[in-house]
């Protein structure tokens, strides 16, 4: 009698998580690839975030734009733990003790501040989801740098838009469960060098523990 129960019962989750899932993504637009990154279109998941005003305006034009500089070497942890990191203020201090020619420029000299005072930069959070959402940045980067070969500012573009040509970083994609879900559907490439396609995990479990 108790195990004929247990089995109706993990039958009825079963089937509801089936149903939350398909839920999901039926009544979220449908997802349209294409487009430069970042750019705002009618699809329902290109959500343009609140403007978060931070300590110093971090000029993500002249670091990731202009110089061309890999977004893992200030978020370094991106590609071997779960969050992305960020840079302590030696990686920038040990970079602009070097260059006079910005020396006086206003933002340097709020760097140079907090260096002096010996305190860390109270950089606020802009892609901040909800505390039952477990995103692993470490994965996606091995797939899709890495063993996809894809240029960083690709990947990581694809969550966090066209970076290199913002100052301070915005949202521009709407993070939803529907987005997230869209790109697990589809088929990804295992390898720069393997044709063969997968599609990413659809077990609640990955991104809820």
């Amino acid at each position: 009698m108790n195990s004929l129960f247990h089995r109706q019962c993990a039958t009825f989750t079963m089937i509801f998580f089936a149903f939350f899932l398909y839920c999901a993504t039926a009544f979220s637009e449908p997802f349209v690839p294409g487009g430069d990154i970042g750019s705002q279109t009618e699809n329902g998941f290109n959500s343009l975030g609140p403007v978060v005003e931070q300590p110093i305006e971090f000029p993500h034009n002249v670091h990731a734009g202009q110089l061309g500089i890999n977004c893992m070497y200030c978020h370094t942890y991106a590609r071997r733990a779960p969050v992305a990191g960020i840079p302590r203020l030696n990686k920038c201090i040990g970079c602009h003790q070097w260059v006079a020619s910005v020396k006086d420029k206003p933002r340097i000299q709020q760097l140079m501040e907090y260096w002096d005072k010996k305190e860390a930069i109270p950089w606020k959070k802009v892609h901040d989801l909800p505390d039952f959402v477990r995103f692993n940045h470490e994965r996606h980067i091995q797939r899709f740098v890495f063993q996809e070969n894809r240029p960083a500012k690709e990947a990581c573009g694809y969550c966090h838009g066209d970076v290199a040509n913002m100052v301070t970083a915005r949202r521009v994609k709407a993070l939803s469960m529907g987005w997230c879900v869209s790109c697990h559907q589809k088929d990804h490439p295992i390898s720069a060098t393997n044709s063969k396609t997968t599609n990413g995990p659809n077990d609640c479990w990955q991104c809820h523990k």
